[in-house]
Order: structure tokens, then C-alpha cells, then sequence
């Protein structure tokens, strides 16, 4: 199974590629914003994220639901986190 989970962007660290400083439960990772750029993304922003990859701009109460759904789905959600960490963009 594929899940999108939730991250608050912080930073542009390469505007030239649309590559984002993401802040994913407590993890910071570089992502690809190229998908959502056209949305106006910003530092405080939340987008979710599937293996690197910004997907889809959401607003902060939708991220707060997510990642509570996530959260109780245990193992899905952790397997998910690692797939998340082992594909850092840099």
C-alpha cells in the first residue's frame, strides 16, 4: 500500500528545481515541490508527500487528520515513513 503523509514545508533550498526543505513528523527531508509549484508554495505550507514528491497542497486541519489516521494504522504508516527517509531527495 502507498500512502501520501503530510509535511510542512520550511524552506526552498534549490528554487532553479523546485526542491523543498519538508518538515515530516518531526524529520526534515528535501522533496520535490514541481507537482504543486503552480499551487504558491511557501514556507508554513503543507503538502502531501509520497516517496519525495510533494502531491498535493492540503491545508493545516486536513494535515493534523492525516497524520492522526496514520498514526493508528500502525505498521502501514512506519513502513511508509522508512520508504519516506530511504528516498531523500538531494
Amino acid at each position: 500500500m502507498c500512502l501520501g503523509i503530510p509535511g510542512q514545508v520550511l524552506e526552498m533550498v534549490d528554487d532553479a528545481n523546485s526542491i523543498a526543505r519538508v518538515d515530516v513528523s518531526g524529520v526534515k527531508r528535501n522533496v520535490s515541490v514541481a507537482l504543486v509549484r503552480s499551487e504558491g508554495i511557501a514556507p508554513g505550507d503543507w503538502v502531501l508527500i509520497h516517496v519525495g514528491f510533494a502531491m498535493s497542497k492540503i491545508d493545516e486541519a486536513e494535515a493534523r487528520e492525516t497524520l492522526k489516521a496514520l498514526q493508528l494504522m500502525g505498521d502501514v504508516y512506519t513502513d511508509e515513513l522508512k520508504l519516506l527517509h530511504s528516498s531523500q531527495i538531494d
